[in-house]
């Protein structure tokens, strides 16, 4: 017979036993969700979900308006570009058609809601719909591959130790893909997936660029072709394209800084007069009294709107640089 002071000790241990296989369960269970929140591209992600790898591939590359063999869905060419470069995800024809719905809810509000005719329900119908996409994708664009720019140098990088290591150029190709974040880690996944499933390095990177969009992409595209014809070796390529991308982002950077005055000058110059508008419609609205019943009203806003585009796009292209 166990005595009560034996039979507490034990129920003592049974309990710290239970408080640590507790804790531990909890740990796992919360180190096991921050892995699977922390994975650092998406194709990890997809790869994570036990996916194989060939279905990983076609649904990247389908979400991005491409075929599974990476050519455009669409046979408005210009239109599929942008829409993939952009990096959003999804069916471009859902993407639109979000837009032209929006755009005709929009006009349809203006009409009723400000009895104004048809022309300017028109006109912010077109713009919605239409051009507010557009300039959205091209935002979405600029932003990816200035991003792809900052990261781009230490995948070369990368993808030179590893070949230094003695590691073929897939697997360095490989290694980027997932230890880099996106936009560069899901990129170089499916160059990496490419490679695996039958294409060249090459024609893998020549599909990368036209992906991305950045010039520094189509170096490396380019650099990769004329070795494989040629000979040389590849690391020092990559090590000095590397290097010369690296000046180019501390160029790029500097212009940015000499001419961050001209960019704040463009942006008073175009919002002090729709700010001054607002604040005398708030303050004293019948100050333009009668103006708004002329018919020559909206002909006259539309050619000095006209006029003030023009005067930031100048201003744009003076502070705005290719080299």
């Amino acid at each position: 017979m166990m005595n009560s002071e034996t039979l507490i000790y034990f129920v003592y241990v049974l309990a710290a036993a239970s408080v640590i296989l507790a804790a531990e369960a909890l740990y796992v269970t919360y180190v096991r969700g921050r892995d699977r929140i922390g994975t650092i591209n998406r194709r990890l992600k997809r790869l994570a979900d036990e996916a194989p790898a060939e279905q990983t591939l076609q649904s990247l590359l389908r979400e991005r308006g491409l075929t599974e063999s990476g050519d455009y869905v669409f046979g408005v060419i210009a239109l599929n570009r942008l829409y993939t470069q952009s990096g959003i995800t999804g069916n471009p024809l859902t993407f639109s058609t979000i837009f032209i719905l929006a755009g005709l809810i929009v006009a349809l509000l203006l009409k009723l809601l400000t009895g104004f005719s048809a022309l300017p329900a028109l006109v912010c119908f077109a713009f919605v719909g239409f051009v507010l996409p557009l300039l959205f994708l091209r935002r979405a664009r600029n932003k990816r591959i200035l991003k792809f720019a900052r990261q781009l140098p230490d995948a070369l990088d990368m993808i030179v130790r590893s070949l230094r290591a003695g590691h073929p150029a897939s697997v360095a190709i490989g290694l980027v893909g997932r230890e880099m974040a996106d936009p560069l880690g899901t990129e170089f996944g499916i160059v990496a997936d490419e490679v695996t499933f039958g294409l060249s390095i090459e024609q893998a990177a020549r599909k990368l660029s036209e992906r991305v969009g950045f010039e520094g992409l189509r170096l490396l595209s380019v650099s990769l072709s004329i070795q494989s014809k040629t000979g040389g070796n590849l690391t020092d390529i990559l090590a000095n394209l590397s290097k010369v991308l690296r000046e180019r982002q501390k160029l790029r950077l500097k212009i940015r800084a000499l001419s961050a005055e001209g960019r704040f000058s463009a942006w008073v110059i175009s919002l002090f007069p729709i700010v001054m508008f607002a604040i005398l419609a708030l303050v004293a609205p019948s100050y333009y009294g009668k103006v708004w019943g002329n018919p020559l009203i909206f002909p006259v806003f539309t050619i000095f709107g006209v006029w003030a585009l023009l005067g930031d796009l100048i201003m744009y292209r003076m502070v705005n640089f290719d080299f």
